[in-house]
């Protein structure tokens, strides 16, 4: 990070005060968002909800809503000048980031940076990072943007693989290939969101997947507690804390997620996704500039959530101990769709054991096969039990969706 920016940055911490009329732009408004209203709610700031749809999460429990597409470079700039707040937060990858790095060239606060949010919302940028500047272990990759580079690229990278488009979030337009593709160009033409470019990873034959939570703040870095999690699809779908693992491969994650976060800078929390591999070692995966969805654990896992660490972070707060609560797990509520009417019920005797918590985010609507509609969290004498109750929870609640 620029050193000049790392100043400017620590000067206006040192000098930070909060007001009844500071503001913050959340760019995008899903359940991470609505973590992030609330937590900034806590402190009495103005939040002004951003997304292309309306009645998004963060936006039930915001000051004000704005429902405009992010990459539309016109109307995001015009409503940052419109609004003028005092922190802009991004909370989704489907950003037009030009605009963001103009906005804080004159003065308005992008958190973490605009340099961050750029280099982590695309996979060539953030990979180019992490395995030739800062040489981190990754597994093989390559990129192609035709058909023609995808042929050559599939020939380099063994199989199985999986190819990821260059922009995307939550496992959208991931493909695995376990076996040699026929025919090249029909499985091209079938996924227009690779016609932007992939990322063509060797599949890991890790022993677990973490999330590292990994805090800058004014006071110097805070690495939380690792969260094992598992993915279907490159969606999450269990996550638990703490994930043990060997002090050495702990003090390897620590050593990553301190190289990569050093190298973005700014303030706030970053998800940092690492496989470990069946001998200890580490690699490093992927990392989110922002609240993770597998750290909304930390909702009843920790005395300081994702949320309310991200919002500490950014506005100055002191941040003296992460306290790790013990053995605790949680698991999406994903509902078939399509539906845009909800009905979730015996949620009473699917909380009937004691440390067990169940959100629903509020969507709206499901327009695909099926989406994230809510999370539940329970505590345990050991993982194993905590996974028990929230498999449990979920087991025990009915929901009803209709057209």
């Amino acid at each position: 990070m620029n050193e000049d920016m790392n100043e400017d940055m620590n000067e206006y911490m040192n000098e930070q005060e909060i007001t009844n009329i500071m503001s913050v732009m959340l760019l995008g408004s899903g359940e991470l968002g609505k973590g992030l209203a609330i937590a900034f709610k806590k402190y009495g700031l103005i939040v002004y909800a951003c997304d292309n749809y309306d009645n998004a999460p963060a936006m039930q429990v915001s000051d004000y809503k704005l429902i405009f597409s992010m990459k539309d470079s016109v109307k995001l700039e015009k409503h940052i000048l419109n609004i003028k707040p005092d922190f802009i937060v991004p909370e989704i990858e489907a950003i037009d980031t030009d605009v963001l790095f103009k906005m804080e060239k004159k003065g308005f606060n992008v958190l973490p940076n605009a340099r961050a949010v750029n280099i982590t919302m695309n996979r060539n940028l953030i990979r180019q990072l992490a395995a030739y500047e800062l040489k981190l272990p990754t597994s093989e990759f390559c990129f192609a943007h035709t058909l023609h580079q995808l042929s050559i690229a599939l020939n380099i990278i063994e199989l199985p693989c999986i190819i990821k488009p260059i922009m995307s979030s939550s496992g959208k337009g991931q493909q695995v290939l376990k076996t040699s593709v026929e025919n090249i160009e029909e499985l091209w033409n079938n996924n227009i969101s690779w016609h932007n470019g992939v990322i063509i990873e060797k599949l890991v034959n890790f022993d677990y997947e973490v999330t590292m939570l990994t805090v800058r703040h004014k006071d110097g870095l805070t690495i939380c507690e690792p969260i094992g999690h598992t993915q279907k699809n490159g969606d999450f779908q269990m996550s638990w804390q703490p994930h043990h693992m060997s002090k050495e491969t702990l003090e390897e994650c620590q050593r990553i997620v301190t190289i990569i976060t050093d190298n973005l800078g700014g303030y706030g929390i970053f998800g940092v996704e690492l496989f470990v591999l069946h001998d200890g070692s580490v690699m490093f995966n992927e990392i989110s500039p922002r609240p993770h969805d597998t750290g909304m654990i930390t909702e009843i896992s920790q005395n300081l959530s994702e949320f309310d660490l991200h919002v500490r972070a950014i506005l100055g707060i002191s941040i003296p101990e992460v306290k790790q609560l013990g053995p605790c797990a949680s698991k999406s509520l994903i509902v078939n769709g399509p539906a845009n009417i909800f009905s979730y019920r015996h949620i009473s005797e699917a909380l009937k054991e004691p440390d067990t918590e169940l959100h629903i985010f509020g969507k709206r609507d499901i327009q695909r096969d099926s989406r994230r509609m809510g999370v539940a969290y329970a505590k345990g004498e050991t993982i194993g039990q905590a996974k028990q109750k929230v498999e449990r929870i979920l087991d025990n609640i009915l929901v009803f969706s209709f057209i």
